[in-house]
Formats: C-alpha cells, sequence, structure tokens
C-alpha cells in the first residue's frame, strides 16, 4: 500500500509572520522563525519537522499572503 507525505514550500521573502498558517496546522509542522527576519523586516513561517506532515494544506488555505504551497509525495 502507498504511503501519503506532505511537503510545504514556504516563500520566506513574501511572509508577513502573521502566525495563522502555525495556528492552521494540525500536527504542528510550522513555526515561525524567533531570530531571522526577511528583506521586509518580517519574522517568517518555516517547517520545523516536515517529517510530521500530512500534507492537508490548512497552512496554504489560511494564508493570506499566498506564499505556501502544499504537496503530496506518494511513497510506494
Amino acid at each position: 500500500m502507498a504511503k501519503i507525505y506532505g511537503a510545504v514550500t514556504i516563500d520566506s521573502e513574501r511572509c508577513k509572520g502573521c502566525d495563522l498558517c502555525v495556528v492552521a496546522c494540525p500536527t504542528n509542522v510550522l513555526l515561525l522563525q524567533s531570530k531571522e527576519v526577511n528583506n521586509r523586516g518580517y519574522h517568517f513561517a518555516y517547517a520545523a519537522d516536515m517529517s510530521k506532515c500530512i500534507g492537508c494544506a490548512s497552512c496554504a488555505t489560511v494564508c493570506p499572503d499566498a506564499c505556501i504551497e502544499v504537496f503530496k509525495i506518494v511513497e510506494k
């Protein structure tokens, strides 16, 4: 049986650190960068533990700047 994993890519330069994706993630994959900022001066979101991603795309759905893409990876 095939196993499905999720993969998240975040455009950190467009992210304004609103924290909506972090709250929406049911498996706590995403966090806000606490020490670094992007070129716009915002603490941006990043995938802290990609191995827990289930590919539900809740984070991408709530992102107001559309800077998150979610992919599903099928392992046979």
